[in-house]
């Protein structure tokens, strides 16, 4: 196994060997997720105080922070406990007063002594027309100001770290920085106007003003640029790692996907013909496909999974299509049941319901092959489930799946290709961040005869009109979906729960014309509520977000969703997108409670003005930030000291075409250059790319 350079042992000690931090206080530090000198020097300075030297106070706009050389003057200390000590001073031009609680006056008149000089800094204000600078952070003689620095970076603390605790331990650390051969590549180095790595870091902890905080200031983007390269450099070593596990050659006839196209009755768009297009040459080719198709709501990925699955069955193998609960698995499999009639082939659904008789049948038709398509929950995971030739495995909304539930899926087959889907558009930032280790395919368009939506926004003071406007649609032969927040009324919560409103639009509807759907529910009821729905048994559906993901009734053309404030965007998108999925003109009703916050404002206005969910995804991001926008906890996302990813979002783009370009030229990383990013992988923590590199 590989062992951490040398180079970077001073990096990688204890806390408690620099300066000013024992034992004790190398404690505290753990709240800044602070425990080597190098994760101390990627904790950067998060603003900047000007201690440059002025003359006056005079003509300076309080409250401010100023450094300057005054006379001391009297001292009066208070009459009475509790009031504070004064002493007036005065700077070339103007008096004002240096203020102190709870001091000891002969401590006092030591450091300030009457008739002397001194250089003070700190926080000036003025309290009735008098400036006071309260506690100075500074009172030195004028040769010890000397030393001062002209401006003095400002670092995020935790109790029981100071600023000056920081900053003498983050000298200390400085101290200890190697010179590293460097790992980016010289052009891009050049072209960017980079620094060193060493003189980054250096620069970065020194800043000369606020421009030097800034995200783009030549220091931080370096340092950011490191931690995504080596990001992107891990995912491209798990690529290739990936790749070169042998594949399997699976060509396609084409016979069985012409036998579904004809059935359609319309033409696919460019985007699904282009993405098939892609996924049949990944197959054909003898390394494993690793695919992520990304789509907006209703650009039609279920047709792409279908045709790709069909590649299989042409080369006698059998696929899978995997969904993360069992109302989108038996969806898939009603979507999916006459295109599987049309090409001829069997389909068969396999969830954690199917017991005795019934599920053995299933299991040996599967093993021997009879069975060409499966489509099922996780279950498909479980000992027993043996494929004849599982050549593709599908796994729809990869955000519910983790990387190792991809790998147990793609074991099930002898080097089976593997397709990911989602439907929910992430920014491209974020999709490199998650799946850089995946080739991407995008559908960016709507299949013809998909009407727009039309969204609008509605106080809650109006309900009574939205349920004349149902009244309406459903006397029409409309179906509509009303989605509430909570299942059930909380004394914290102003949110309205589902068993309520349910029973409130079936008093205003008749018994039989509203169903009810949420997350309680036993998973029987909850999908004969859905069936009753799809059929047309019911017309309005009261549902939690339980309905999310591709539910698809293309009768269904309102939906009301309410408290719409409380959702996020993404959410939001995705709940729109189950209507407008027949011919008919649909309908969103965003219900908010007044008076909106500006960011639950700025949400809903940005839904009710465009469908696209990409630039949504952007939106959202730059609102929530990128860890909530796919859940942190699950997300699989780095967590990184000095990057944006908000605001970065372009250095990662260059980050993974510099990383793939470096492992194309050298695989092993044993140039000059390779050996440097091996030091890069180390220093970033990278340690599961060092695990790729050396089982290649």
């Amino acid at each position: 196994m590989a062992t951490r350079p040398e180079t970077l042992f001073p990096l990688f000690g204890a806390l408690d060997g620099l300066d000013g931090i024992g034992p004790k206080t190398a404690r505290n530090f753990e709240a800044l997720d602070i425990a080597t000198p190098r994760d101390l020097l990627f904790h950067l300075p998060q603003g900047v105080i000007d201690r440059r030297r002025r003359n006056t106070l005079m003509g300076l706009d309080f409250p401010a922070i100023a450094t300057v050389e005054v006379q001391v003057g009297t001292h009066h200390a208070p009459r009475t406990r509790g009031r504070p000590y004064r002493i007036f001073v005065r700077d070339a031009e103007m008096e004002f007063q240096l203020v102190f609680f709870h001091a000891r006056g002969d401590y006092l008149q030591k450091l300030l002594p009457t008739g002397q000089r001194r250089v003070v800094s700190g926080k000036v204000e003025l309290f009735d027309g008098i400036a006071q600078m309260v506690h100075p952070d500074h009172v030195l003689r004028a040769q010890e100001a000397e030393a001062l620095p002209q401006f003095e970076a400002v670092h995020a603390l935790c109790a029981g770290v100071s600023q000056k605790l920081i900053s003498r331990a983050i000298g200390s650390a400085l101290e200890r920085l190697p010179a590293l051969e460097d790992w980016i590549d010289p052009a891009l180095k050049a072209r960017k106007g980079w620094p060193d790595w060493a003189d980054a870091v250096r620069t970065a902890h020194a800043p000369q003003g606020l421009g030097d905080l800034a995200s783009e200031a030549p220091a931080r983007a370096r340092l950011a640029y490191d931690e995504v390269f080596a990001h992107q450099l891990t995912l491209a070593l798990a690529r290739a790692t990936a790749r070169r596990k042998p594949g399997r050659v699976t060509q396609g006839t084409g016979v069985l996907q012409r036998q579904v196209l004809a059935s359609l009755g319309f033409a696919p768009t460019g985007a699904q013909t282009r993405a098939v297009q892609e996924i049949a040459a990944d197959m054909a080719s003898p390394r494993r496909m690793n695919r992520l198709l990304q789509g907006d709501v209703g650009a039609g990925k279920t047709l792409v999974a279908m045709l790709s699955l069909l590649i299989a069955n042409e080369a006698a193998g059998q696929g899978v299509l995997m969904a993360p609960t069992e109302i989108l698995a038996r969806q898939h499999l009603e979507s999916l049941t006459p295109l599987a009639q049309a090409a001829g082939v069997r389909l068969e659904l396999l969830t954690g319901r199917d017991k005795g008789g019934e599920r053995a049948t299933k299991l040996a038709d599967l093993a021997a092959g009879r069975i060409d398509i499966l489509v099922g929950t996780h279950a498909v995971f479980q000992k027993g489930v043996e494929f004849a030739d599982l050549r593709l495995a599908v796994v729809d909304e990869q955000h519910r799946f983790g990387v190792a539930q991809r790998a147990a899926l793609a074991a099930k087959g002898e080097g089976a290709d593997v397709l990911v889907m989602t439907a929910t558009p992430i920014p491209r930032s974020l999709s490199l961040a998650q799946y850089g280790d995946m080739d991407v395919a995008v559908l960016d368009e709507k299949p013809p005869g998909r009407k727009p939506i039309t969204t609008a926004l509605v106080a809650s003071a109006r309900l009574d009109e939205v349920v004349a406007k149902l009244r309406h649609a459903i006397a029409e032969g409309r179906q509509a979906y009303w989605v509430c927040p909570l299942v059930e009324d909380s004394e914290v919560s102003t949110l309205t729960a589902a068993q309520t409103r349910f029973e409130h639009l079936r008093a205003a509807f008749g018994e039989n014309a509203v169903g009810l759907v949420h997350g309680q529910l036993p998973p029987a009821e909850k999908d004969a509520a859905m069936a009753r729905f799809a059929a047309g048994q019911t017309q309005l559906l009261v549902a939690t977000t339980v309905i999310e993901v591709g539910v698809n009734v293309p009768n269904a053309t309102i939906m009301v969703i309410e408290r719409a404030e409380s959702f996020g965007l993404a959410q939001l998108h995705q709940l729109r997108g189950r209507v407008g999925r027949g011919g008919d003109a649909s309908t969103c009703l965003l219900i908010y409670e007044p008076p909106l916050g500006e960011t639950a404002a700025r949400r809903l206005k940005l839904l009710r003005d465009t469908e696209d969910g990409f630039r949504i995804a952007e939106e959202d991001m730059a609102i929530r930030g990128a860890g909530d926008l796919i859940g942190t906890a699950q997300s699989g996302l780095p967590r990184f000291r000095v990057a944006d990813l908000e605001r970065q979002a372009a250095l990662m783009a260059l980050a993974q075409s510099d990383a793939r370009k470096l492992l194309h030229d050298d695989p092993q990383l044993e140039t000059p250059r390779g050996r440097a990013a091996r030091v890069a992988l180390w220093l970033m923590e990278q340690d599961k790319a060092i695990q790729y590199l050396s089982i290649g």
